[in-house]
């Protein structure tokens, strides 16, 4: 809870800056022209108005941040934590009512999402392709068949956990892993996670030749109650916050770190399918 002070205390210094510049110009001191406001007073005046309007902005994503902030302290804070008897994070619940329960679909702003996933590569297209081979020929925007029999064979449907996908093999399991762990650090959250669809045979939306990992089976688009989230806007759901940890501690990316924003995408990272090869699974 330090930090959210500490951004408080800051904004406040700005305004406070402000402020003490702005006095002199609307109150001059006697001797200089009298209480009224002069030509070059003026101008000071309106590029102060610039500068308050860019301070207001910027105390506006401050507000969300500590928002955001604030509800996940809370949620961190509603017990103690420590490693699972499985590896994993373990959040107990306290007793009574869940104090966040229905704010898992909130939209929040996503603080730092470009320092995301630090440790991960997101694999280029051009190495899935290297890897596995091309999915199909002539992809476009939409789903198309899958005619590569490597993935084809590899490929299974399952009902996992709240969510039903078709993806690699591997990629289930280490997706099973993912979702129990936050099953049992938080069962609200995790009786409400929703999916947008996982394998898609096609290219990356709005691009002409990068294949997406959803051709290939390893990645999963998910949400809060099936509502979809706003793509590119820079802000996300709540709940995908909290279980973006959980995703990246078992070898996931997060999609809220892509140059353009797709927080509903957790995808497969480069070191766990080289990590996958290396043991044969694939």
């Amino acid at each position: 809870m330090r930090l959210i002070p500490a951004i408080i205390l800051s904004v406040s210094i700005l305004i406070a800056s402000l402020i003490w510049v702005s006095v002199p110009l609307f109150f001059p001191p006697k001797g200089a022209g009298g209480g009224a406001v002069d030509n070059n007073a003026r101008i000071d005046i309106e590029l102060l108005h610039g500068d308050i309007d860019a301070l207001t902005e910027s105390i506006n994503q401050l507000k969300d941040q500590i928002d955001s902030l604030e509800t996940r302290v809370i949620k961190l804070e509603a017990g103690p934590t420590g490693p699972a008897a499985d590896g994993g994070l373990q959040i107990v619940s306290p007793t009574g009512p869940n104090t966040i329960q229905d704010q898992y679909a909130q939209v929040v702003l996503i603080a730092d999402r470009r320092e995301l996933n630090k440790g991960l590569t997101v694999p280029p297209p051009s190495w899935l392709i290297q890897t596995f081979g091309p999915p199909a020929d002539n992809l476009g925007d939409t789903c198309a068949t899958l005619t590569n029999p490597r993935l084809a064979a590899l490929l299974e449907e399952q009902q996992v956990g709240p969510v039903k996908v078709k993806m690699l093999k591997p990629a289930i399991e280490s997706l099973g892993i993912v979702l129990e762990k936050i099953h049992k650090a938080d069962p609200d959250l995790y009786a409400r996670i929703n999916t947008a669809g996982s394998l898609c045979v096609r290219l990356v939306r709005g691009s002409a030749d990068a294949v997406s990992a959803h051709s290939f089976g390893l990645a999963v688009d998910l949400n809060i109650d099936g509502i979809l989230d706003t793509l590119g806007d820079g802000r996300t759901q709540l709940g995908l916050t909290i279980m973006s940890d959980f995703f990246n501690a078992d070898g996931w990316v997060w999609g809220a770190a892509y140059g353009r924003e797709d927080s509903m995408h957790f995808e497969v990272s480069k070191e766990k399918i080289e990590e996958w090869i290396k043991q044969g699974l694939i």
